[in-house]
């Protein structure tokens, strides 16, 4: 079940030349998203992003909307997470972005992937 949290208000530094919600900064607020999401159930921030599915955009938002951000657990690995993100406009109930694989890898003190701990589902 997907779980909404942060939401974010579309202001002009977010826009892009066309005036509408830049889609690096929407991927930006999904990556940091889905590694908030990832820290809390590893237990920790070494995480890097491996992965990102299609990402396609849907609709666009405009300056003053209100966004909000869904996460939902797809998959635990050994020392992965997938995550599926969706960004979607409060203001207009819309989906803007959704990504259906966002895999997050742990990692040791050298910067490679290590086991997590969590286990895996059977």
């Amino acid at each position: 079940m997907m779980e909404y949290g942060t939401q974010r208000l579309v202001m002009y530094p977010h826009l892009n030349a066309a005036g509408i919600l830049f889609g690096g900064q929407a991927l930006a607020w999904i990556d940091e998203e889905v590694i908030i999401f990832a820290a809390n159930k590893l237990g920790t921030t070494r995480l890097a992003l491996v992965k990102m599915s299609e990402v396609k955009f849907k609709n666009p938002a405009n300056i003053g909307d209100i966004l909000i951000i869904g996460t939902e657990l797809v998959k635990i690995g050994r020392t992965s997470i997938t995550v599926k993100c969706e960004l979607r406009n409060k203001t207009t109930d819309k989906v803007i972005v959704k990504v259906d694989e966002v895999v997050m890898v742990a990692l040791d003190y050298n910067k490679q992937p290590t086991p997590h701990g969590l286990p895996e589902p059977d």
